[in-house]
């Protein structure tokens, strides 16, 4: 029996089965941010165990709320600070250098197919994108990833989803995955690592196979996975050139970790997303997703573009197609977060930060700040945002508001719109 991707990853990372089912994984790469890591950090130092198992692994960024925003926050802050300053670690982003943790890491080239990867935070099956295991964990695991450079993991099972036909002008990797989740519910992958195949998939920037990954968890799964291939090989260049020959030469290094053509999966499901159309979350779950039509005219107060799903430049360029030369409704206020610091200059340098700021947008520094409600975009009871974020649930952008979550060139029709809006012909 052949072996998917995730099982060449655990057998080639293997160090325990302590039991039958469950096993031990030497983990490449720990990322850290300051809303999870302060509370291993400081058990660690409790217990008289204030070291790393090495520095060179471990990657760590301040941005959830950054700049902070109250004493709790800069707290937050400085006792990442002086930990990656006590403990040599060098990629280390303060205020100034950081972006939003699942952008920022792989555009510094730090995730690499066939990697382990963890971090406290549920979207960081986001990396899955270049052919990694990758996989958000609770507290107590990441202190022993941070000391022990190790992780548990159950033995991994895998559902395969076969992405056929093509995307319709208009329509984007963040209305596939919205879609996706509508079939699975938040339930139906739990416990598995979801398999993006096919012809759709072979055809995405490494962009958008982020924006696929990223949502793998609000379907239940562990992670999301793409299969690593010439698309990958580029994106990694300046990182790899001194490794390979050529980016065909590592492409065709990177198949070693590809899945056998009868490796076992737990569910084959396949998709033509030629039909599709631009989704719309509504209610409080992401698998409550409907056509763009069903919501069009839903008013809004305000519209977030940005996140580790949808703040990259590619997202950018696509909002800013539409409401360049245009102004956003008067009922409505929107904001807008680069993801990080060079997607921010590179939208300067294209001229991008200026269409958005013509059209009436407020452009923020990078950060998570509004995606969980903390900062740069809190929702007022009773308000409704339009948000190019990943979670709608009740609450997550303030108590009492409604998340209702798009592409970016939908979020970018409903702030002309004033209301939700289909971005086509807007196109």
């Amino acid at each position: 029996m052949g072996q998917t991707i995730a099982e060449k990853i655990f057998a080639a990372h293997l160090r325990d089965t302590p039991s039958p089912g469950n096993m031990v994984l030497d983990i490449d790469v720990i990322l850290c941010h300051e809303i999870t890591t302060p509370i291993a950090i400081m058990d660690l130092v409790a217990k008289g165990k204030d070291r790393v198992c090495d520095a060179k692994r471990i990657k760590a960024v301040i941005d959830h709320v950054t700049p902070p925003k109250d004493a709790k926050t800069a707290m937050q802050s400085k006792i990442m600070r002086d930990w990656a300053r006590r403990q040599g670690i060098k990629d280390f982003f303060d205020i100034g250098r950081n972006g939003v943790c699942h952008a920022l890491f792989p555009e510094k080239g730090f995730i690499r197919p066939g990697n382990t990867v963890i971090m406290g935070d549920s979207h960081t099956c986001t990396h899955g994108a270049f052919g990694a295991f990758a996989a958000g964990v609770g507290t107590t695991d990441l202190e022993v990833g941070i000391l022990k450079g190790v992780c548990a993991f159950r033995e991994p099972r895998s559902m395969k989803v076969v992405a056929k036909g093509a995307l319709q002008k208009g329509v984007y990797a963040k209305d596939l995955i919205l879609n996706l989740i509508k079939r699975l519910t938040v339930n139906g992958a739990t416990d598995l690592v979801i398999e993006f195949t096919g012809p759709v998939i072979d055809s995405l920037p490494m962009a958008s196979r982020m924006t696929l990954c990223n949502m793998a968890v609000e379907a239940g799964a562990t992670s999301g996975i793409c299969l690593p291939d010439l698309e990958t090989a580029r994106y990694l260049w300046p990182f790899i050139k001194e490794d390979y020959a050529s980016p065909e030469a590592a492409a065709e290094s990177f198949r070693k970790w590809h899945s056998d053509p009868d490796a076992r999966y737990e569910q084959v499901l396949e998709l033509d997303v030629s039909a599709l159309v631009p989704q719309v979350t509504f209610d409080y779950k992401p698998d409550r997703v409907k056509d763009v039509s069903e919501m069009a005219g839903t008013p809004v107060d305000q519209i977030y573009i940005g996140s580790c799903t949808n703040g990259r430049i590619e997202d950018l360029r696509v909002a800013a197609a539409i409401v360049k030369g245009k102004k956003i409704a008067d009922t409505v206020r929107a904001i807008l977060a680069p993801a990080t610091p060079q997607v921010y200059s590179q939208a300067l340098d294209e001229g991008l930060i200026k269409i958005f700021m013509d059209s009436g947008f407020c452009v923020t520094n990078p950060t998570c700040g509004a995606c969980l409600g903390m900062s740069n975009g809190i929702l007022a009871e009773g308000e409704v945002c339009a948000s190019t974020t990943n979670r709608n649930f009740s609450g997550r952008m303030g108590k009492g508001g409604m998340v209702h979550l798009m592409s970016p060139a939908t979020a970018a029709a409903t702030a002309l719109a004033g209301k939700i809006a289909d971005p086509r012909p807007c196109l």
